[in-house]
C-alpha cells in the first residue's frame, strides 16, 4: 500500500525489528518485484531483490563492507547505489531510499 512519507510516495516494507545485520528481509508486494532490505553498520538499505545477472535473490547473498554478493555467481552490488561492482554482473539493480517512521520501514518509490 502506498503512503506519503515526508512528501514522497513510499511502500511499507517491514518492521525495523524484522531486519538485522545477520538477516536481510525480502519485502513482497502484490504489484511489483520484491525488494531486499539490508541493515549494515547500523543503516538500512533497499535494493531490487533480483540480481541483474540472473534470477538470484540478493537477500540470500553475503553482506560485507557495504556490498551484497549474489549467491549464484558472486557478483558484488553496492548497497547504497545498487551499482554492479564485479563481473559477471554489468547492470545495476535499483536502489531505493528508506524512511523509518514509528518502528516501520518504508521504501521510497517516488515523489508525491
Amino acid at each position: 500500500m502506498l503512503v506519503e512519507i515526508k512528501g514522497r510516495r513510499a511502500l511499507f516494507a517491514c518492521l525495523v525489528a524484522d531486519v538485522s545485520e545477520e538477516e536481510p528481509f525480502r519485502a513482497s508486494f502484490p504489484d511489483r518485484a520484491p525488494i531486499a532490505i539490508f541493515k549494515a553498520d547500523g543503516a538500512f538499505f533497499a535494493l531490487d531483490d533480483t540480481c541483474s545477472h540472473g534470477q538470484a535473490s540478493l537477500c540470500e547473498g553475503f553482506v560485507e563492507k557495504g556490498t551484497v554478493e549474489c549467491p549464484y555467481h558472486a557478483a558484488l552490488f553496492d548497497l547504497r547505489t545498487g551499482a554492479a561492482l564485479t563481473m559477471p554482473a554489468t547492470e545495476p539493480v535499483t536502489a531505493y531510499a528508506v524512511e523509518i517512521d514509528d518502528g516501520k520501514l518504508y521504501v521510497v518509490v517516488g515523489p508525491t
